[in-house]
């Protein structure tokens, strides 16, 4: 008998023997603990299909931004991308996203596929913190006039609409004007968004219990093109000049919209952090040294604490 106090929304990249097999295993535990596992349409038909899940085990819904709502959490099985495309749901119903990395890097991931009989068994037992996640609110301005809304828990990033072409901006920080870049393009990232397309563009890393922004230029041609840190209450405006090529703008890579010269593009704090669920008190050093498989040979520190 299910219980209908207890509800999990489970996300799967479906197209993946590994994830389909990690979700079968998933539905099946749940389902037979009593707990309502609720799946997208798309998702459930797919499993069902092929035979991993059956249809009877779990509640459809639609994907729309009450999918989640009443849920004890969302349940990810993929790698960041997939993690990110949860987060609308989970952020949209404000309860904790619970991702397994079934995926490479899986920055967001809370544990790794070897470990998903003891996660659920954690699961089950509600045995789990919950950390929140700064994100960004980004509104596009054109003639003045608000065109567009969007918030990002990574990063948000202008970039060039045309190869041949540079992007001119200028960037303001808290109602001043900083510098004009031609360039790529320009990343505004969280500490979550650190270790993502920001850290590829040459950005720093930030610890995430640090509360900051970072703007980082892309491959820009300026005398004073560094990354920069910045204070969470900092408002990051960029400004898309005539004498460049249009932007493109994205937030979190997934939802985009085109730039026009005379675009601004306004960032700030996020009014409603992300809820991830955390059954580790992992540093996050370790995280990074793990992550991107460091060299850490030669640490005399003490062995049983790497």
């Amino acid at each position: 008998m299910v219980d209908v106090t207890r509800s999990v929304l489970l996300l799967a990249h479906t197209g993946r023997q590994a994830v389909a097999l990690a979700a079968q295993a998933v539905v099946a535990q749940l389902h037979a603990a009593g707990i309502e596992v609720r799946m997208l349409e798309q998702e459930a038909a797919d499993l069902a299909a092929s035979g991993h899940v059956d249809p009877a085990a779990v509640t459809v819904c639609d994907g729309g931004p009450g999918s989640a709502a009443d849920t004890e959490l969302v349940l990810v099985l993929g790698g960041d991308g997939s993690i990110l495309r949860a987060a609308e749901l989970a952020r949209a119903a404000a309860v904790p996203l619970l991702g397994v990395n079934l995926g490479r890097v899986g920055f967001l991931a809370e544990a790794d596929s070897v470990d998903l009989e003891h996660t659920l068994e954690r699961l089950l037992a509600r045995d789990y913190g919950v950390e929140e996640r700064m994100t960004l609110d980004v509104a596009v301005l054109v003639d003045g006039e608000v065109v567009d809304r969007g918030w990002a828990l990574n990063e948000c990033s202008v970039e060039k609409s045309h190869r041949e072409r540079m992007l001119e901006l200028v960037v303001e920080i808290d109602g001043r004007p900083l510098s004009r870049w031609g360039c790529d393009g320009v990343v505004v990232a969280t500490p979550t968004g650190s270790t993502a397309y920001a850290f590829s563009a040459g950005g720093p890393v930030v610890w995430p219990t640090v509360q900051a922004l970072t703007v980082v230029p892309i491959s820009a041609h300026a005398l004073f093109a560094r990354a920069l840190v910045v204070a969470p209450t900092s408002s990051v405006a960029i400004e898309v000049l005539p004498s460049g090529t249009t932007g493109l703008i994205a937030c979190d890579g997934r939802r985009t919209a085109a730039l026009p010269h005379g675009a601004r593009v306004e960032v700030r704090r996020g009014s409603d952090p992300v809820l991830l669920a955390r059954m580790h008190d992992r540093p996050f050093t370790d995280t990074l040294v793990r992550k991107f498989a460091l060299p850490v040979e030669g640490w005399r520190g003490a062995a049983d604490q790497l």
